[in-house]
């Protein structure tokens, strides 16, 4: 199973982002496209046919007349050419737009990578309009990746969240899974949390599984990393080695957890009972890895 969003097949070109004049040269390229997004949602090709790449004439007409705030990012460079992203508060009808989290499991990996580096710089771009030293309204340099103070003149950089996700298992090669008090009846996925200042990924992988379930954790190690702008996240895989199985939940975070065997993970997956995380997560990923197998079900 290949892990969705974990690779980018194209060019970001960088040393284009300093050209003043980055966008007016991709509206006079035949070549480029630009990817449309908006809040939570993107533009379609129609139902199951990808994202919609629109024209930079219609991309032009989008971002000059587009309602509220309106931002414009270069992302790079693909096999057909120059890529552009324009973020609107809200998507026409006509541009078909769907949620993000519906479209993202049918994408290939080069509509996928490009469509988290829109989603990534739009969520940012929302949530920052303000310099973080002086309070005044920031602008957007460098093609969409800078935002700058025409005060003080401080710079501001794309922000990313680092978060470990973890798959945990004990000496019977058992999994353990958590179930969060938001959702649905059945529903279970790896553990996961935010890494805290001056804290190594690997002690937040212990210190996260310690305190959702009271398992302690020995040795852990690095499996992968995966891009998650819901809304700036950035996931680090890992898998864990369970020094106690004893379980006592928080509560807060995780409301149930359990030990899965593998044969109890399929039974209760292919019966309906167990949820399983959908296979655009690397959640996903690190419990198929585990598994070794075929995994029925998905959320």
């Amino acid at each position: 199973m290949q892990l969705p969003f974990a690779s980018a097949p194209y060019d970001r070109r960088a040393e284009r982002r300093s050209d003043p004049d980055w966008w007016q040269r991709l509206v006079d390229d035949p070549r480029s496209r630009a990817l449309l997004v908006g809040d939570d949602s993107v533009a379609t090709a129609g139902s199951d046919q990808g994202l919609r790449l629109a024209s930079m004439p219609e991309a032009d007409e989008l971002a000059v007349h587009g309602d509220g705030v309106v931002e414009r990012f270069l992302l790079g460079e693909g096999p057909d050419g120059p890529v552009a992203a324009v973020s609107l508060p809200e998507l026409p009808e006509p541009l078909r737009p769907r949620p993000v989290r519906a479209v993202a499991p049918g994408l290939d990996a080069l509509q996928g990578s490009l469509l988290v580096h829109a989603l990534g710089l739009a969520n940012w771009h929302r949530k920052h309009r303000f310099c973080a030293h002086c309070g005044t309204p920031s602008e957007t340099i460098l093609a969409g990746h800078v935002r700058a103070c025409p005060s003080c003149g401080d710079h501001h950089f794309p922000r990313t969240d680092p978060a470990v996700i973890m798959l945990i298992t004990d000496r019977a090669d058992r999994a353990l899974l958590g179930h969060s008090p938001q959702w649905p009846a059945g529903r279970y996925s790896t553990l996961a949390g935010f890494v805290e200042p001056g804290e190594s990924l690997e002690d937040a992988v212990r210190r996260e599984v310690a305190e959702e379930t009271g398992v302690v954790v020995g040795e852990v190690s690095y499996a992968a990393s995966q891009p998650w702008p819901f809304p700036s996240s950035l996931m680090l895989g890992f898998f864990g080695q369970a020094e106690t199985t004893d379980i006592t939940v928080d509560g807060a975070e995780v409301s149930q957890a359990r030990w899965f065997s593998r044969a109890e993970l399929t039974g209760q997956a292919e019966a309906g009972d167990l949820l399983l995380p959908g296979e655009f997560s690397i959640s996903r990923w690190l419990v198929t890895r585990w598994h070794g197998g075929s995994l029925p079900g998905r959320w």
